[in-house]
């Protein structure tokens, strides 16, 4: 298994914490002009699912991921046999009480349709008796490589411009 990646597959769980918590534009523009360009430059892409769930909500993250470019994986049928397989072997991916993770299984699906590393901000259960299970769980399981976005960030030797205004 490669140890760094041609293409990455984000989940939303990188935007909007990168958006809400540490990376926003106000202080960070820099982030969001990166990702644009890996975006372009087909780098980077987000399952459609990923998109849905983060535009359903009419906020700025929405706004901009509808200008941003960035790559959107349709489903295919390839996609559909590998979300097929996940899902039957990966019931409790999906939380599906509380309408979330929804797009978990796609993340997975599209990035091993793509041969891609998955971008999350999940980490793995280590309890046995956990009655949930996560991205990197699965991943490691079916041979997909993951890593966080911090690792995103080293990996592709991104650096960040600091200012004052």
């Amino acid at each position: 298994m490669s140890t760094k990646a041609n293409k990455y597959c984000l989940d939303a769980n990188v935007l909007i914490q990168a958006w809400q918590k540490y990376y926003n534009p106000k202080f960070c523009p820099d982030y969001w002009k990166i990702l644009i360009e890996l975006g372009e430059n087909g780098n980077i892409f987000i399952p459609e699912l990923v998109y849905e769930e983060i535009v359903r909500t009419e906020d700025d993250l929405s706004k901009w991921l509808k200008v941003s470019k960035i790559p959107i994986a349709k489903i295919n049928e390839p996609v559909t046999k590998h979300i097929r397989k996940i899902l039957e072997d990966y019931p409790l991916l999906v939380d599906n009480t509380k309408a979330r993770s929804l797009a978990d299984p796609w993340v997975i699906a599209h990035a091993l349709n793509d041969n891609a590393t998955v971008v999350t901000k999940e980490e793995k259960v280590t309890v046995i008796n956990s009655k949930k299970i996560k991205i990197p769980n699965v991943c490691d399981n079916i041979g997909i490589r993951w890593i966080n976005d911090f690792q995103f960030i080293e990996e592709l030797d991104i650096k960040f411009q600091c200012s004052l205004a």
